[in-house]
């Protein structure tokens, strides 16, 4: 009886248990079924994110080019290769999707890859034994270009298959490294999403400095699917397009910018220096036309970095007697100035307390010469008294400040330093006259010389020209010429100007090595001293300096200045020793002249020996012979591009006004590839304008090998290499004292 009652108690606690447990449950889904979410997570939110399947449309980083409009950095496609190495993904298929055969597969793979057969059939193996899906093949299976994946396709290898990917591209190479900067991929952690993620972005130079405007924003398409994957007759379908990246156009010129880098790579051979920089710029408008240095990189391979830093922008140094111009310029702008007015060369000092300034062939001078002439032969002496006696050190001083030597130039390229002006005792006052003490950069000194050059106008330096919506076309923002300061009058430029020309025509002056062909030029040598790292002073030996000019042509009025400055070269080469201004002139006078040349600009040389201008006939639709003779006998060399009978094209217009001697290039309607061996690099820069060829360059001087066949047809966009040697160069060598400062 007791054991029933029992029986019975137990019974009724266990139908109470699981009544109730019922009840929980049931008002648990009757909750979840009216309110739709678990644990404030929303069951129809949830579902909606299983069954929606969403994809990322990357954006393109926005591309830099030159001021033509030439490509000097894009996104290159590239594919990222993988193996499906699983049998189990092939199942109930009638083709194999895995790779069935790995022998074969890595027999073929191996010679597109440039990898050991072994090392491919490994990677295959590894993955089959540790039954992974797939395999990569590490950095040989990675940035492979589209000629090699088509390759790879046309083998039709199972279960190869291949991820678009893209890698930032610099078709140039060693090209403009320092502005142009570099991109990579780096990797970030989003917290949010708890995944990585990866972005190219901006290390270096534009690339860094307009890295937001470049980068893009990835877009991404969204969809529903069912439990097979395929896409719902309502799928909710929603798409953000990508921004692309805006595209950043330079004023840098490719050609103007080519010549320089073959020019410095020369000089870098040949004279092993420290540093090379040089500046090509429009001094009327503050365009940088080219811009180098040297020790540079290939953007391309960016872990063989030497040198990070743009020195023309980022290394302050004392820099010699470039200075002087603006010594010049303020003692006449001052109206203190005679250059007739004579004074005694060689030593100057002060008091007692001050050590003597010396002109720099030891103190010896020149006698009693003018200021004039003191300015032609680089006189420290002449500087020091100018400052000290006729403009006064504190007027001096303001001079200095509005040629903005105390503020940073303004250029928009990431990480300029300024120099400092060292003004404190009598000592620094007149050694900042010559340029001792006081420390400035290239672009400091070009943006104070436009003062010169630009008739009292000094300009704004930029590199940036415009920024263009890549998507739209529409230019968002560009950039114009700015005058930020006239510390000189437009006589004083002048004035300045022609003692500037003086430094390259006297005999007495220290810049004959820059005197060009067709171009007469202005300009200042110096030859700055070096601080010793080890203790005080300087550095001594001839080789122990850096060597530089600022010049500007043609001298009367100006359209492109250039600086140039070598850091200890060698100079005892296989010609023997050779004056420190050897390898500065080369640069100079190699990338001035052809410079100017191929923008058009008249020479304004009164002698051209046996040359005159002569007007030119009209030639388009003229019959070829006939017109070749006409040209012929008045002087031209003529060169014919094509079979055809009838002239369509021509490098010359009708009525303008050429030197005789000049190449005119007649184009036919049947374009053949010229011979073009003995060609200036700047006919074949006309030439592949004309026919719109692209030309890779190597070497200086005259063409001796060229890739197109003569007489091979030719289309738009081929690509033109040529080889050039530079003749035998037989001029009598210039003495120059390697202590002018």
């Amino acid at each position: 009886m007791n054991k029933n009652k029992t029986t019975h108690f137990m019974t009724a606690i266990l139908i109470v248990f699981f009544v109730a447990v019922f009840m929980v449950l049931t008002g648990r889904f009757l909750y979840i079924q009216a309110a739709g979410e678990i644990q404030n997570v929303s069951l129809v939110d949830w579902a909606k994110d299983k069954r929606t399947s969403s994809y990322p449309l990357e954006s393109e980083r926005g591309k830099i080019f030159d001021n033509n409009g030439m490509t000097l950095a894009y996104d290159m496609p590239t594919f990222r290769m993988y193996a499906i190495v699983n049998e189990a993904y092939s199942e109930n298929l009638d083709e194999p999707k895995h790779v069935d055969d790995p022998e074969n597969t890595a027999e073929l793979l191996a010679p597109i890859l440039g990898v050991e057969k072994q090392y491919i059939l490994d990677q295959i193996n590894n993955g089959v034994a540790n039954e992974r899906t797939q395999v990569e093949f590490g950095p040989s299976g990675k940035d492979i270009s589209q000629k090699e994946k088509d390759e790879i396709d046309a083998l039709q290898l199972p279960g190869i298959n291949f991820i678009r990917e893209s890698t930032r591209y610099y078709p140039n190479g060693t090209f403009a490294s320092h502005i142009i900067g570099f991109a990579r991929e780096t990797k970030m952690e989003e917290e949010e999403e708890d995944k990585v993620i990866s972005e190219v972005k901006g290390v270096t130079g534009i690339e860094n400095e307009m890295n937001d405007l470049l980068r893009g924003q990835d877009g991404y398409i969204s969809f529903e699917r069912d439990l097979y994957n395929k896409k719902l007759l309502d799928p909710n379908e929603v798409i953000k397009q990508p921004k692309n990246g805006d595209d950043v156009y330079l004023t840098i010129d490719q050609k103007v910018q080519t010549l320089l880098e073959d020019v410095m790579s020369q000089v870098e051979e040949k004279y092993e220096p420290e540093r090379i920089t040089a500046i090509v710029m429009n001094p009327k408008t503050g365009e940088i036309i080219a811009m180098g240095n040297r020790p540079s990189y290939n953007p391309n391979n960016p872990a063989d970095v030497k040198n990070w830093y743009n020195d023309a922008v980022s290394t302050p140094f004392e820099p010699g007697s470039t200075m002087k111009m603006f010594t010049w310029a303020a003692a006449i702008e001052e109206g203190v100035y005679d250059g007739s007015d004579g004074f005694k060369s060689g030593s100057y000092q002060i008091n007692d307390r001050i050590k003597p300034i010396n002109d720099h062939n030891n103190g010896e001078g020149w006698g009693i010469i003018s200021y004039d002439e003191g300015f032609a032969r680089s006189s420290n002496v002449a500087a020091s008294k100018l400052v000290w006696e006729k403009i006064g050190p504190d007027r001096f001083l303001e001079y200095l400040h509005d040629f903005q030597f105390d503020q940073l130039s303004g250029i928009d390229l990431p990480g300029e330093v300024g120099g400092k002006i060292l003004y404190n005792w009598p000592a620094e006052k007149l050694t900042t006259a010559f340029g001792q003490g006081s420390t400035t950069t290239p672009i400091q000194q070009m943006k104070a010389a436009s003062a010169i050059a630009n008739n009292g106008k000094m300009v704004q330096p930029y590199v940036i020209n415009k920024i263009v919506d890549s998507d739209t076309g529409n230019v968002v923002s560009e950039q114009s010429t700015e005058v930020v300061g006239e510390p000189i009058s437009k006589e004083t430029a002048e004035q300045v100007r022609g003692l500037l020309e003086s430094v390259v025509k006297s005999e007495n002056g220290t810049g004959r090595r820059y005197n060009l062909n067709d171009y007469s030029v202005a300009g200042k040598t110096g030859t700055a001293e070096i601080p010793n790292p080890d203790g005080p002073g300087y550095l001594t030996g001839r080789e122990n300096y850096i060597f530089s000019f600022l010049g500007m042509a043609p001298a009367d009025d100006p359209k492109l200045m250039m600086y140039v400055s070598v850091k200890q070269p060698t100079l005892v080469t296989e010609e023997g020793i050779e004056p420190g201004s050897a390898p500065v002139s080369f640069i100079f006078n190699h990338v001035m002249e052809n410079s100017l040349h191929y923008l058009n600009i008249e020479p304004d040389k009164e002698d051209y020996g046996d040359s005159q201008l002569i007007t030119v006939p009209e030639l388009i639709g003229k019959g070829v012979t006939k017109s070749k003779e006409e040209l012929e006998q008045k002087g031209f060399k003529v060169t014919v591009v094509g079979t055809g009978n009838q002239v369509v094209d021509s490098n010359v217009q009708q009525g303008s006004k050429i030197l005789q001697n000049e190449r005119i290039i007649l184009l036919t309607d049947q374009a053949t590839m010229p011979n073009i061996k003995g060609w200036s690099m700047r006919d074949v820069w006309i030439l592949s304008d004309l026919l719109q060829l692209k030309v890779d360059s190597s070497g200086h001087g005259y063409v001796v090998n060229q890739s197109i066949p003569v007489d091979h047809s030719i289309t738009k966009e081929d690509i033109l290499e040529v080889e050039l040697e530079a003749p035998n160069d037989n001029r009598q060598e210039e003495s120059e004292d390697t202590s002018e400062n």
